[in-house]
């Protein structure tokens, strides 16, 4: 109802109650400027908090930004860091309602997402129970993949990009091109949630979901805990990509891996009652059994994700 211009936002909730989550990107630590530019780093602090509200079966409304930035950050790079936050809202009917700036030695994003309900119940984590099947929609895997390949310097960059401009200044040049495998890489800088199965998963019934932003098994753990159940994950269910299976090759390394514990692909893991028939995007990929926790058959030990604490 009223946006950027005054001390606060206005926002109407018909539903008289509002889905909030946040996080919090930092540069060296959730992005490169080296590695993704302005807008792509725009696009994916924006995905990963619309991809929480589509988590809960809600739509998202609205986002606020607080930015930390150096002096030297050229406005032509926050120009695109604003056009990647403008562009990932317009795919769900969002926009940024507003935020704060202030001096910083690197890059912070603190960004905070607002949806609504619209009548529905929240799909939270702990409804999952015995007997539930456990399906996936989105990709698995490939934004791991393409940080494996950025972290083993497998992936070059051509006229520079998001690092230094005239004089020193942080800015975008010509930007990024080039690199193996761009489908991969493309995928870490700027990641696809699917965004309309977030509201779909709640019409066809599901008891729980979760965004996979941490890798699958350590998010289903999320769920497993919550729900006082265990999971059960079957790997000959997943589609391993004919682009995982190369890229792995090249790196000497097991796609499912990647498919397992990579995070930030943004992709929704549920979990729906035995007698749902599940439409395509949604593949079952495990099941809720009586227990605890997660286990990967055919795996001794279930592998683990993203630890923000850890290494």
């Amino acid at each position: 109802m009223l946006g950027p211009g005054d001390d606060a936002a206005v926002l109407a909730a018909p539903d008289q109650r509002v889905v909030v989550t946040t996080d919090l990107l930092l540069e060296g630590r959730h992005f490169r400027l080296d590695w993704s530019s302005g807008y792509e780093i725009g696009r994916k602090a924006a995905a990963q908090n619309l991809s929480d509200v589509i988590a809960m079966g809600a739509t998202p409304t609205a986002l606020f930004v607080g930015l930390g930035m150096p002096p030297d950050t050229t406005i032509a790079w926050l120009d695109a860091l604003t056009d990647g936050f403008r562009d990932e809202c317009a795919l769900v009917g969002a926009s940024v309602a507003g935020g704060d700036i202030a001096r910083s030695d690197t890059i912070v994003l603190g960004v905070t997402a607002l949806g609504d309900l619209a009548g529905i119940a929240p799909i939270t984590r702990s409804g999952a129970r015995p007997g539930d099947q456990v399906a996936i929609a989105g990709r698995l895997g490939y934004a791991a993949a393409g940080l494996a390949l950025l972290s083993a310097g497998k992936a070059t960059m051509e006229a520079g990009t998001a690092t230094t401009g005239a004089g020193g200044a942080r800015g975008e040049t010509k930007g990024w091109v080039g690199g193996s495998f761009p489908e991969l890489l493309l995928a870490h800088r700027r990641p696809e949630p699917p965004y309309d199965q977030g509201a779909r998963a709640a019409a066809l019934g599901a008891t729980a979901m979760v965004d996979v932003s941490d890798g699958l098994v350590q998010d289903l753990g999320h769920v497993a805990e919550a729900s006082g159940v265990g999971v059960v994950v079957e790997p000959a269910s997943f589609r391993v990509s004919a682009i995982l299976v190369e890229a792995a090759r090249y790196l000497g390394v097991d796609p499912l891996d990647w498919i397992l514990t990579g995070g930030e692909d943004h992709a929704l893991a549920a979990t729906f009652p035995p007698e749902v028939r599940l439409p395509p995007p949604w593949h079952v990929v495990g099941e809720v059994v009586q227990g605890q926790g997660v286990q990967v058959k055919g795996r001794a030990e279930a592998p683990g994700g993203w630890d923000h604490f850890r290494g």
